[in-house]
């Protein structure tokens, strides 16, 4: 298929700006009594899910609780995803508020995420040397590597490591024991502390409602695992497979600093995944990710209609597909190192043939 006229433009200036064109201005509408909305219900369903862990112990109760609350703080995560982009709500104040009220049960620092997030990882999509989430290694860097730091390699890039490569690599480098420069350094060290005074609060009153109780210290222990180690844990294997998802796919070029544009970044290095009603009441829409990536300030309810205008603009050049485990899976098999010379993906097998 020929390129459009503005998919010409695009690709010959590397600029964003003819798929910013081609958006509707009602996709930019965030009116605030919907974005309250949507983080009034993700918090009652977490709500209910801490009554039910606090008030069943059985396992057999407790596993399906797991999965919901990981839903349910999956959830309350994108509201603050949302709301870190300034796009749930036209007030900043407001976005400020909900944001970091939404990121507590998943133990996210606001401000980090931001500067992360925000200005990183969507001002340099899939770029070398700069894309921190995700980033791939060459071959030459993996055979370089110690025993140990392969193998914790091979189970970070596995189906089942989405969730410890998150924790180490984003969650915990890149935001627990993140130093920022001095703009930042105080919000962030804000932030530490809010995060860090409302898991001490919950712990205690947790600890202090199963002592008073009359419950065992292994009780009390488990209560405090189940309520609030477990659903975060949850969390971070969920965000760091849709991430995956997001970014890392045979057909998904990573790029060199000479050959990055905004246009080939934004456009085809994510994807639109669609999924069923009962996924999209937890995750938002965040699989709709290239409209997202074009432009932060769509909200996530009208990321649907984004892509739509776009797709009309730009056909063929998006990728948008369903959503299925068993591609994730077979993702993580093919994708394991990068040729950034050649630009595909490699296997261990033909990384050391």
């Amino acid at each position: 298929m020929p390129p459009t006229t503005l998919e010409a433009r695009g690709r010959e200036t590397g600029s964003l700006r003819p798929v910013l064109e081609a958006i509707p201005a009602d996709a930019y509408a965030n009116p605030t009594w919907k974005g309250l909305g949507y983080f009034g219900r993700d918090l009652a369903v977490y709500g209910l899910c801490v009554a039910a862990l606090i008030h069943w112990s059985n396992p057999l109760v407790v596993v399906p609780l797991w999965v919901v609350a990981t839903l349910a703080v999956s959830a309350l995560f994108v509201v603050g995803h949302d709301a870190a982009h300034q796009a749930l709500f036209s007030r900043r104040w407001l976005n400020d508020l909900v944001g970091r009220a939404a990121m507590l049960p998943s133990w996210h620092l606001y401000s980090a995420w931001v500067f992360g997030h925000n200005r990183v990882h969507h001002g340099f999509t899939t770029r070398q040397g700069y894309d921190f989430v995700w980033h791939p290694y060459t071959p030459a860097q993996y055979a370089a590597m110690t025993k140990p730091a392969r193998a914790r390699h091979r189970l970070e890039w596995s189906f089942a490591g989405a969730g410890a490569y998150y924790l180490r690599e984003v969650w915990w480098h890149k935001m627990i024991r993140w130093r920022p420069n001095d703009r930042w350094a105080a919000p962030v060290r804000r932030d530490r502390a809010l995060v860090g005074i409302a898991l001490a609060v919950a712990t205690a009153g947790l600890v202090s409602w199963s002592l008073d109780g009359g419950a065992s210290v292994a009780a009390t222990v488990w209560l405090v695992v189940r309520v609030l180690v477990v659903p975060f844990l949850g969390f971070t294997f969920t965000i760091g497979s849709i991430v995956h998802v997001h970014h890392i796919d045979p057909e998904i070029k990573w790029l060199r600093r000479d050959e990055w544009t905004k246009f080939a970044a934004q456009m085809e290095g994510t994807t639109v995944l669609r999924t069923g009603r009962t996924l999209n009441f937890f995750l938002h829409w965040i699989m709709v990710h290239v409209p997202h990536h074009v432009d932060m300030r769509i909200p996530m309810y009208n990321l649907e209609k984004a892509t739509a205008a776009i797709e009309a603009a730009f056909p063929g050049t998006i990728t948008d597909r369903p959503l299925r485990f068993r591609d994730f899976m077979a993702n993580t098999r093919r994708c394991k190192l990068y040729d950034f010379d050649a630009g595909r993906w490699l296997t261990y097998a033909e990384a050391a043939a």
